[in-house]
């Protein structure tokens, strides 16, 4: 009888199946991130030097507490919303500009932007800090 021989098994690993899992899972996490993505749409200001013409601009304060003020009158958090869209109403430029304190949170100034869209901005600027620190 021929002596047979038998290949001696190999302990090297498939790893075909984990690299399809791998890519599936980069597909699936990529898409997540496309979809989970938000934004915030604000448009920076100009610099002018010396007397700018146009409009005077409505600035929306967010100060600690948090407290909002708008061209310098404290307006209450409830009532925010009805006394922006009563400045807004018959302005035609639907511009407002938002600074945000030291020390105030990020959210704070999140929320005001949001009722400042819901009460009818469409064009949200951020004021730069030294303009509003200066005062």
């Amino acid at each position: 009888m021929p002596a047979t021989t038998y290949a001696s098994p190999t302990c090297e690993p498939n790893v075909t199946p984990m690299l399809d899992v791998l890519l599936v899972l980069l597909i699936v996490f990529m898409s997540v991130v496309i979809q989970v993505h938000r934004t915030v749409d604000a448009n920076l200001p100009q610099t002018c030097l010396g007397a700018c013409a146009g409009d005077a601009q409505i600035v929306l304060e967010v100060r600690a507490g948090p407290t909002y003020w708008i061209n310098s009158t404290e307006v209450p958090r409830q009532q925010l919303a009805e006394y922006i869209r009563m400045l807004y109403g018959p302005r035609p430029d639907k511009t407002l500009q938002i600074a945000g304190y030291p020390g105030v949170r990020y959210d704070d100034v999140v929320a005001a932007m949001d009722v400042a869209k819901s009460a009818g901005v469409l064009v949200l600027g951020i004021v730069p800090k030294a303009s509003y620190l200066s005062r």
